[in-house]
C-alpha cells in the first residue's frame, strides 16, 4: 500500500508514492535483511504507479549531501556514496529509502524534472536539500520560485529531540522556493506503529519505506491520498 500527496498529486506528468509498513512482515532485523524481507512487498506496492522494482535508481545512503543527476543508462543502479537523485527522463523512477528520515521530493513543473532526497538530521545539517535544489538549477536550468517541495513523514518532536522537518522547510524558503509550493504531510513517524517504520522506536531493527518518484511516460497512475 502507498500513500500520496495532494501537492505532487496536482502534476498529472508525476507519478509517486510512498510505500507504508507491512505488519505482517517482520522486520526486527539488520537493514539488509529487513529490505530483503519487504522486496515482495515493495514490487507489489508500486504496481499502481505502473513502477517495477527493478527500474528504481537511488542511492547507498550514507548520510551524504551528494546528490547524483541520473538517466537512463542508470536504471536499476544503487549509486555510490549518494543520498539524492534527480532527472528530467521520461519512466525513470528514483527513490529513497527512510524509517524516521525525511523523505524530500522535488519537483519542477517548468522543465520537468524531479528530485527525491534522504535528509535525516545529518543530512539537514550538510544541507543536501538547498544543494539538491541548487544542482536542479545547475543541471537543468530550473528556478526555485517554480519549484514544489513535499516533506513525507519522519520523526518529529516530542518523540527526536532534533526538528530538522521544520529546518528543511526553513532551507527550502531560504533557497528561493516559494512559501506556498513547501508542503509537509506533519506525519510523525513514531506516533503509528502499524503504519510507519521507525528506527527509534524499533532500536534500529525495522523496515524502510520507499519515496518513489517518476515522470510519467502517458497516463495517469494513483495510490491512497492522504
Amino acid at each position: 500500500m502507498i500513500e500520496t500527496y495532494p501537492a505532487l498529486s496536482a502534476y498529472d506528468f508525476l507519478s509517486h508514492g510512498f510505500v507504508l509498513r507491512n505488519p505482517q512482515i517482520d522486520v526486527a532485523c539488520e537493514r539488509e535483511e529487513a529490505i530483503e524481507r519487504l522486496q515482495d512487498h515493495y514490487r507489489h506496492s508500486l504496481k499502481p504507479l505502473q513502477v517495477d522494482l527493478g527500474d528504481l535508481v537511488y542511492g547507498d545512503q550514507v548520510h551524504s549531501a551528494t546528490v547524483h543527476a541520473v538517466g537512463s543508462s542508470d536504471r536499476g543502479v544503487c549509486l555510490p556514496e549518494t543520498d539524492g537523485v534527480m532527472t528530467n527522463e521520461l519512466g525513470l523512477p528514483i527513490a529513497v529509502m527512510v524509517a524516521d528520515c525525511g523523505a524530500v521530493t522535488i519537483v519542477d513543473p517548468v522543465r520537468k524534472a524531479i528530485a527525491v532526497v534522504h535528509s535525516g538530521r545529518v543530512g539537514t545539517e550538510k544541507q543536501i536539500v538547498p544543494g539538491a535544489i541548487a544542482k536542479m538549477v545547475e543541471t537543468y536550468d530550473s528556478d526555485p520560485s517554480d519549484m514544489l517541495i513535499q516533506l513525507a513523514p519522519c520523526i518529529r518532536p516530542p518523540a527526536y529531540e532534533v526538528d530538522f522537518a521544520r529546518q528543511i522547510l526553513a532551507d527550502c524558503l531560504e533557497a528561493g522556493v516559494s512559501p506556498g509550493k513547501v508542503h509537509d504531510c506533519g506525519v510523525n513517524t513514531a506516533s503509528d506503529s502499524d503504519r510507519y517504520y521507525s528506527y527509534r522506536v524499533e532500536e534500529g531493527k525495522t523496515g524502510r519505506h520507499l519515496m518513489v518518484a517518476m515522470l510519467k511516460t502517458n497516463g495517469r497512475s494513483g495510490g491512497v491520498a492522504v
